[in-house]
């Protein structure tokens, strides 16, 4: 099974008030047999062991194991895939979060994809640090193939609380597909705030991207507004071909979510971005 380990690069974005800095601190790749910092006597091992329970390292620099704890789906649902009969880590995407003024740990296990299932199977799992480790609370927040944590993998949208960012992926010779889902943490438990599908081609003549920033606004709320934009462009590739390119465009597609306290969830001021996945779908 092929891992493909993302790094990513700190990143802010200058923006009113200290606490609506987006925080793009880097994702750790931990080897799974080291200790936790401040925990001399638990390894990120016996983290995901709270997952996936039967893990053992496979002599390969693997680790592997079988079924999961069981999860729902971020997205709620009959959404998501199932885990496949075995599963083999060489490591976790590690992430320090703020949720609720208490500082947590969230770990990313991309477990595979089962056979039968178009989807894979990603666990996000979060801990409290504080005393004897414990697991609050797990999800599974694969939209497709491949799962990782986006860039920037969290953004703060409160005095002590921050969104969570992953994304899902498939690809092949010219075409790109991702989803991208956007969590809070509230009660120390994962909920979605949406889900976001973008398309990338490449073809002869032109490629088509669309590209993605997260943007936390100033606002009265305890709950910073956020800012999705999607900027979707067309360029020519210069190269000779039997058919012509398209005229160059760029144009941005935004959703801004606010957080609505009588329903006590954050709501898009637009449907825009299910008009883009459906756009998008006509060019599959």
């Amino acid at each position: 099974m092929i891992r493909a380990l993302l790094r990513f690069v700190l990143g802010c974005l200058l923006l009113p008030g200290l606490w609506l800095t987006a925080h793009a601190q880097a994702v750790s790749f931990p080897e799974l047999n080291t200790a936790v910092p401040g925990h001399a006597d638990t390894t990120y091992l016996d983290l995901a062991r709270m997952v996936v329970p039967d893990l053992k390292a496979d002599g390969e620099g693997f680790y592997a194991g079988t079924t999961p704890i069981e999860m729902r789906h971020i997205l709620g649902g009959d959404q998501g895939g199932s885990p496949p009969p075995t599963v083999s880590l060489p490591n976790a995407a590690v992430l320090t979060v703020n949720a609720g003024g208490k500082q947590r740990l969230a770990m990313l296990f991309d477990l595979g994809q089962a056979q039968d299932s178009a989807e894979g199977f990603a666990a996000l799992a979060l801990y409290d640090l504080d005393g004897k480790p414990r697991l609050l609370d797990a999800v599974d927040v694969a939209t497709d193939q491949s799962t990782y944590f986006r860039e920037p993998a969290k953004l703060r949208i409160g005095p002590g609380d921050d969104a969570i960012i992953t994304m899902s992926m498939h690809f092949n010779s010219n075409q790109n597909y991702v989803g991208t889902v956007l969590i809070m943490v509230r009660n120390d438990r994962f909920e979605p705030i949406d889900a976001i599908y973008t398309f990338d081609e490449k073809l002869c003549a032109y490629k088509r991207t669309q590209d993605m920033t997260f943007e936390a606004l100033a606002g009265d709320s305890s709950h910073a507004p956020l800012k999705v934009t999607v900027t979707d462009t067309t360029a020519s590739s210069g190269e000779s071909c039997d058919e012509a390119p398209p005229e160059p465009s760029s144009h941005e597609v935004s959703v801004t979510y606010r957080w609505d306290a009588a329903r006590s969830r954050y709501t898009g001021d637009s449907d825009a971005f299910e008009k883009l996945a459906a756009e998008n779908a006509k060019r599959f």
